[in-house]
This record gives C-alpha cells, sequence and structure tokens, in this order.
C-alpha cells in the first residue's frame, strides 16, 4: 500500500509577489496531488482565526480537512491543518498544545485505510532551536500516550536549517528523516526547513520537493512530498 504525503507552508495564502491568492494555493494542491497534505500557516494569526483557505473551496477538492479545530472558522491549529483525501477514514483527530513563548501547535490524525491503522501529525516548530527540541519532545510523548501503537508519519515546518543536528538529533532512534531538498526561499531554495520523518513501518519509495513556476510564486515555501509504502 503507497501513500503520498505533502507539507506545505502556504504564508497565509501570500505569495512572494505580496498577493493573497488562496485560488493558487489550491492549485499548487492539486499538483502535488498527495493523500494526506500537512498545512502551515493557513489561519489568520488573529481575531477568528479564520482560514485563508474559504472551506467551500475545498469542497470542491479531493480533500477534507481533519476536525482539528477549535475555532469554527479555523481550518487548523495554530496554523496547522491536515487535509485528507475523501475516500480515506479519519478514526481521530485531535490539536495537540505544543511548549512555547508564542503560538505554535500541532495536530494529529488516525486514519484507517484498507484496515491499516496509521497515524500522521503535522507542525510548525518555533524559530528557537532550545524550544524546537523540547516541542518535538513533547509531539513524541503525544505519540506514546495514544491508545495504539501504529506506523506514524510527522511532517511540517521545522525551522531547521542544518541538515542533521538540532531538532533532527530527537529522530536518532527509529526514526527516520527523509533527504528531501532545500524549500525556502520558494524562488531560489537555500534552507530544508520543511521535513518529513517517519517510524519504522514505512519503506519510502519516492521524495523530493515539489518545485513548479506556479508553487515558485504562491508562498516562500516550496512543498515537499514523499510516497510511503506500508510494510506488510
Amino acid at each position: 500500500m503507497r501513500i503520498t504525503f505533502a507539507s506545505y507552508n502556504i504564508h497565509k495564502g501570500v505569495g512572494v509577489d505580496g498577493r493573497r491568492d488562496a485560488d493558487r494555493i489550491v492549485t499548487v494542491l492539486r499538483e502535488i496531488d498527495a493523500d494526506v497534505i500537512a498545512l502551515q500557516e493557513c489561519d489568520y494569526r488573529f481575531g477568528e482565526r479564520e482560514s485563508v483557505l474559504p472551506k467551500a473551496m475545498l469542497d470542491d477538492t479531493p480533500w477534507r480537512a481533519a476536525p482539528v479545530a477549535k475555532r469554527p472558522r479555523s481550518l487548523g491549529w495554530h496554523g496547522n491543518a491536515l487535509l485528507v483525501r475523501r475516500d480515506i477514514e479519519i478514526a481521530d483527530a485531535q490539536p495537540v498544545d505544543l511548549p512555547t513563548l508564542e503560538p505554535r501547535g500541532a495536530v494529529r490524525a488516525d486514519l484507517m485505510i484498507e484496515g491499516r491503522h496509521l497515524r500522521v501529525l503535522g507542525t510548525h516548530l518555533d524559530l528557537s532551536g532550545l524550544r524546537r527540541r523540547d516541542q518535538i519532545r513533547a509531539i513524541l510523548r503525544h505519540c506514546d500516550s495514544c491508545e495504539a501503537d501504529c506506523p506514524t508519519v510527522m511532517m511540517g515546518d521545522f525551522n531547521q536549517w542544518g541538515r542533521a543536528n538540532g531538532v533532527l538529533r530527537e529522530f536518532a532512534g527509529s526514526w527516520s528523516t527523509l533527504a528531501l531538498g532545500n524549500s525556502f526561499p520558494s524562488r531560489r531554495p537555500i534552507a530544508p526547513l520543511d521535513r518529513i520523518v517517519h517510524s519504522p513501518g514505512w519503506t519510502c519509495r519516492e521524495a523530493g520537493v515539489h518545485h513548479s513556476a506556479l508553487a515558485a510564486v504562491a508562498s516562500d515555501h516550496l512543498p515537499v512530498r514523499a510516497m510511503l509504502e506500508l510494510d506488510a
């Protein structure tokens, strides 16, 4: 069973040209064509935390949002959302609070695909290296506290410039960090800020940065994408 995962910091829908354009964000999502997509910066930060992608717009896409929002007009939690292809069952979903000095969070969904149970998490980590490590530890503790252990994928904007240091040391055990490439800034990417990591139970068949003409202007980040196969 092969499942395509993607992560995309959509910068509140504002492209490098300074225009806010939800339509082109959705077009990039269609280009990626993933089964599960973690979004960052998908809600406005203040007020009612309204989604920058109108919910009615998602009705015309292959995905629905996992129910993690705490506010009626939000798509996610602290800007983090999970889009799941409509034929995939969402068994459970919830926001995850993270230790931080600024608003940060994570979201988690347990999915059922062809009778297999899997878990996916999306997050946007702090700018501070110390806080990032605390936040990943909190997410890993949350996974350990879940009732069922299952193959897990974690993805998002880790704000980590180095390729093997800092917060990535928290995955030095059984987790695998995929080599995706540079995703920031979108026009001339020099930093691998956007990451996908997975627990045992997966084999990576394909992974990389999605770099199209539209993606280069739609946000200041490029999306990252991985095709993973569930082990038998």
